[in-house]
């Protein structure tokens, strides 16, 4: 779940007189765009973004209601792009993501959320993060394994795969992976869902194909690090492609220090 602090609104971008979502013809987002001037590279042309998926049940009006994450994004000079999912068969918002699964191609319609979102706010479509919470990890995780040129880089928080895990994917990526080291909805091991035969994937076992389909030449990693509270490991692979995995002490949620991270992850040169 988000935590929302409700006590102040983010500066949102309108699509209409009224700060509202953007409709397209297979869904809407909502964005929250920086202030002039917060961009750290004020040369760049255009504005970098996060787009970021939400939760199960969630939508992309809840995410904007998370104010540590538009804030923490928005002082960087970063948009936050918001898309909702479509219901599922239960009612419930949730995304498409199990490959040969029947309903909307989220992959191409988050490249037509992209395209809008270029024209109507000016971003820059070349330094777009692609992040999500829970079921939205899950679903980067995927399209991060099936379109890795769709994005210039990919942040799951609190997801991974489900098995079986895909046996390999289109090609090496950056990915900034988040999870709490308590998490219990989707714990680091993985776990049946109850009655179902859905099973969430083992995380570290989706950073070893990772560490494959990057082509990392061990798999210990180059670099482990401590941050307050956080534990890091890095793992620098092909050109191009890096990966991080972030543990922090607590659940199934987003970490306060997420965007910061994020971004500095992201404007970080692989090595």
């Amino acid at each position: 779940m988000f935590v929302a602090a409700l006590c102040a609104r983010p500066a949102l971008a309108s699509c209409g007189a009224a700060a509202e979502a953007c409709d397209l013809p297979s869904g809407d987002y909502h964005i929250a765009t920086p202030d002039p001037g917060s961009s750290d590279s004020a040369e760049a042309k255009g504005t970098p973004a996060v787009v970021f998926l939400h939760g199960y049940g969630g939508s992309g009006a809840g995410v904007l209601r998370n104010r540590a994450l538009v804030k923490g994004l928005q002082e960087r000079g970063y948009a936050l792009i918001a898309p909702t999912a479509l219901p599922r068969w239960n009612g419930k918002r949730s995304w498409n993501f199990l490959p040969g699964a029947e309903g909307r191609d989220e992959a191409q319609f988050l490249q037509q959320v992209l395209g809008d979102a270029e024209s109507r706010f000016g971003i820059d479509r070349q330094r777009v993060v692609l992040a999500g919470f829970s079921a939205g990890a899950f679903m980067v995780n995927y399209l991060a394994c099936a379109h890795p040129g769709d994005f210039a880089a990919f942040a799951p928080v609190a997801g991974g795969f489900w098995r079986p895990r895909p046996e390999t994917c289109a090609g090496p990526v950056r990915l900034l992976h988040t999870h709490g080291w308590a998490d219990k909805v989707v714990p680091l091991e993985g776990r049946i869902l109850g009655s179902s035969t859905r099973e969430q994937d083992d995380i570290f076992a989706g950073l070893a194909l990772w560490r494959q389909v990057n082509g990392c030449a061990d798999d210990a990693p180059d670099r482990l690090w401590v941050t307050g509270a956080e534990l890091h490991r890095r793992w620098d692979c092909q050109s191009g492609g890096d990966i991080e995995l972030t543990l922090g002490p607590g659940g199934h949620r987003i970490p306060d220090t997420w965007p910061t991270r994020v971004v500095e992850w992201f404007e970080r040169t692989p090595d």
